[in-house]
């Protein structure tokens, strides 16, 4: 029973994680792309709110849960599919940590011009850009592991 509760939780934080980052991703592009400074003020606000409440709380429960199923099943925490799941985890994770302050300054930008009337300056764009250059391999990641929870190829 122990088992399924915590791989129905694994799958539950899995989802809002991978979900949370898709969407949020999803929006932020299209707010940007729009180039409408409210627009961008308003969904830059609630991406950093959803990542905070969403991908910071799954991103701690994700490990948690994973190496107690390992545990559970009898699965050596040195199978290849658990190790380069857990390297490509820490390896999305290293892009979201900038991710998440790039957001926080993406939405003070976006906000002080928002309210002032003025464009986004260019150092709004600086940190849009390495923002989607960091969400791509963090993206491609999860989707890896995805693979390598379902298959365990190696």
């Amino acid at each position: 029973m122990d088992y399924l509760v915590v791989k129905w939780l694994h799958i539950l934080s899995s989802t809002f994680l991978f979900g949370t980052g898709l969407g949020s991703a999803w929006y932020m592009l299209f707010a940007n792309v729009s180039r409408d400074v409210r627009a961008i003020a308003v969904v830059s606000r609630y991406v950093v709110i959803a990542d905070w409440l969403f991908t910071a709380t799954t991103a701690v429960i994700q490990p948690a849960t994973g190496f107690y199923m390992a545990h559970l099943a009898g699965y050596p925490l040195h199978s290849r599919w658990i190790m380069w799941s857990v390297t490509l985890y820490v390896m999305a994770g290293a892009c979201w940590l900038p991710v998440v302050w790039l957001q926080m300054r993406l939405r003070d930008l976006a906000a002080s011009a928002a309210r002032d009337g003025t464009p986004l300056p260019p150092r709004y764009w600086t940190y849009f850009r390495t923002w989607v250059a960091l969400g791509v391999p963090a993206f491609i990641a999860f989707v890896f592991i995805f693979w390598f929870m379902v298959a365990k190829p190696i």
